[in-house]
């Protein structure tokens, strides 16, 4: 069942944790490391703790699954599950770089059914439903008409393991920029998948993501038209790490490029 409240609950908790993410932005933050070059500061866990602490009051039998507060990947929960990042783009938000967001979305019965991202930035909200749309501020998204990879704007990611995997994920994003008009990388895949459901890209492509970094953007994609798989190609699984987002019409095409890659490895 997809209540309203679902929603409601999910845009309530993006927006107030951009207005966190803002009072701090660009100010004397406490920054720790996860990792060699993976951040968390103050703000992440603030901002999940006052999520944890919502969902808590308001739906007691619901579970979270978030990336700060408890990292687990478990598989889908019996009981409806909710998948938060309180900052996606932690590495730029920590060098005063205006590219991130929240993201949030709502897994019952191993289906994500609603999501929401808030770009605090540029006040741009982006919210789905399962069957129901996607919207940016109210207005329907869809995706990009573009039908040939040469006149594709693309986007991707690297992991925090780019330092040991560099050259795999430099030369996959090699075979991309032979083929395509231009490629970007942002800092935050929750805004990737954004961009591509609203035209802005033509796909997203990226390794070893977390299921709150594809979450509420996989749904966003699906709802605005696009196809979301994995790599190769076969069914999309939110926790398998991996996807590759288009605007469905470029997407055989890109998957070549990636067949094509491992071919030549």
């Amino acid at each position: 069942m997809n209540d309203p409240l679902f929603l409601a609950t999910a845009v309530e908790a993006v927006l107030h944790a951009g207005r966190l993410q803002m009072a701090r932005f660009g100010t004397d933050l406490q920054i720790n490391k996860k990792g060699a070059i993976d951040l968390v500061t103050e703000v992440d866990l603030a901002v999940e703790r006052m999520f944890r602490d919502l969902v808590a009051e308001r739906f007691p039998d619901h579970v979270v699954m978030a990336e700060e507060l408890g990292r687990g990947v478990e598989p889908p929960s019996d009981r409806p599950c909710w998948i938060f990042d309180p900052l996606d783009g932690t590495t730029n938000y920590a060098h005063g770089l205006p590219i991130f967001s929240s993201s949030l979305a709502l897994e019952i019965d191993g289906e994500v059914v609603v999501g929401a991202i808030y770009d605090p930035c540029r006040r741009e909200l982006f919210t789905a439903t399962r069957g129901g749309g996607a919207y940016l501020n109210g207005a329907p998204m869809r995706v990009s008409s573009t039908s040939s990879v040469i006149d594709a704007l693309l986007v991707t990611g690297f992991p925090y393991t780019v330092h040991q995997d560099r050259a795999d994920l430099v030369s996959l994003f090699s075979a991309f920029l032979a083929e395509a008009q231009a490629v970007r990388r942002l800092g935050s895949a929750a805004l990737d998948l954004c961009y591509v459901a609203a035209g802005r890209f033509d796909a997203f492509w990226e390794q070893s993501l977390k299921p709150w970094d594809m979450a509420a953007g996989a749904l966003m994609l699906a709802e605005a038209g696009g196809r979301v798989t994995a790599l190769d190609g076969s069914a999309f699984d939110l926790r398998q790490g991996q996807l590759m987002a288009t605007n469905r019409v470029l997407h055989d095409q890109l998957l070549d490029v990636v067949r094509r890659w491992r071919e030549q490895r």
